[in-house]
């Protein structure tokens, strides 16, 4: 059943976030005629209330329609509701347009909330996938335990680079380091301190495989580091990393709360830390996925186990959260910026406005749809 994943971890990440949005607006009291899941043709589609819950058949994403005095334009960009491929609604003589013929109260328009509500609605989805990818990690730190790598690291091979001096020499995984340049090698660092200071210096390196010793010679070559001071030094290199040996140690659930805590922060810094990459050049744009990928990295995740899937689950979670936060038109972030303008502006753009800059975020949006495409189609075919 691994081939669902996919669709599972998609679809959670963007109910929740969704979720957020449509819980916020209810609070407030903001009319919120659908809630969707999806684009498309409506697969599954059902009013409860004075809501109408739909399904769509592309399961990439989901919005919240709320009662806005722009209802037209909004119509135009998400779809309307009385033209969904699902059919005709059936029309109630006592709702709210458009389930009926009752006009919608300018007080639960959604611009006729203060500012401060409105940028609540706004960030409550972000919210949610956060709250969510937290109670995922806590929940996966307190049933499965807390990874612990055993200290001192056994000098043991786990992986050699290629094209570096061990890979040249004929090192390879597994391998377990006896002495290097005429020292013992106790632990992994022992090599590591040897190595660093030895640029340029061939040194012996005497290791154990299937019971038999081997003698290599090898010769550290120049590599940047940082220290504890933040500063940049050349330090030794051969392309060895060590075998984890990774025991794992269980938490109880006060334990575990502070390190799912920590857990999303990380996560959170990586992703503002690629974007920034892509902002300063360090990071290429053809090393951008997209939901090609995402579904290829949910199936070999669901095939390693429930705990993979749950720690990938939060990890999209946050980076949904992230992203909506660029303020980008369309977008949370975007949408928020907007609010705070016109704010500011003390009065609405005009419909024209409003129309070039949604076509800007859309744009925007379009455009990275087809990048992160292009990279996954690449990357399948072995070209990337």
């Amino acid at each position: 059943m691994a081939f669902l994943a996919p669709i599972i971890v998609l679809g959670l990440v963007i109910l929740v976030h969704e979720a957020g949005h449509f819980w916020a607006a209810k609070i407030f009291g903001v009319y919120a005629p659908r809630f969707a899941i999806g684009f498309g043709p409506a697969l599954w589609r059902r009013r409860i209330g004075e809501t109408e819950y739909v399904l769509g058949a592309l399961p990439l994403g989901g919005y919240v329609r709320m009662a806005t005095r722009e209802d037209e334009a909004s119509n135009a960009l998400e779809g309307s509701l009385d033209e969904s491929k699902g059919g005709a609604l059936e029309q109630d003589p006592n709702a709210m347009i458009p389930f009926g013929p009752k006009p919608v109260p300018p007080d639960r328009w959604f611009e006729s909330k203060p500012l401060w509500q409105r940028a609540v609605i706004m960030l409550a989805g972000v919210t949610m996938n956060i709250v969510l990818a937290m109670v995922v990690l806590i929940s996966v730190l307190a049933i499965y335990g807390r990874p612990t790598l055993k200290t001192p690291i056994a000098p043991v091979v786990g992986s050699v680079v290629s094209g570096m001096p061990a890979a040249k020499a004929g090192l390879a995984p597994g391998d377990s380091l006896i002495s290097v340049d005429g020292v013992p090698a106790h632990t992994w660092t022992d090599m590591v301190r040897i190595v660093s200071s030895s640029i340029g210096r061939e040194l012996t390196f005497v290791i154990g495989r299937d019971g038999k010793t081997i003698e290599y010679r090898i010769t550290p070559q120049a590599a940047k580091d940082t220290d504890e001071t933040g500063a940049v030094k050349p330090v030794g290199r051969v392309g060895l990393s060590a075998r984890q040996d990774i025991v794992t140690e269980h938490v109880s659930l006060a334990e575990a709360a502070p390190g799912g805590v920590r857990w999303t922060w990380n996560m959170a810094a990586g992703v503002v830390g690629v974007l920034k990459g892509l902002v300063t050049g360090t990071v290429a744009v053809k090393e951008l996925g997209g939901v090609i990928r995402i579904a290829q990295t949910s199936v070999a995740e669901a095939r390693r186990g429930l705990e993979n899937v749950l720690t990938l689950i939060a990890f999209l979670s946050v980076n949904l959260a992230v992203l909506n936060l660029v303020p980008i038109p369309l977008l949370d972030g975007g949408q928020l910026l907007l609010q705070v303008a016109e704010t500011v502006k003390g009065s609405a753009f005009s419909d024209r406005t409003r129309e070039w800059i949604a076509r800007a975020g859309l744009a925007a949006i379009a455009l990275l749809f087809i990048v992160v495409t292009f990279n996954d189609i690449k990357s399948l075919i072995g070209l990337g």
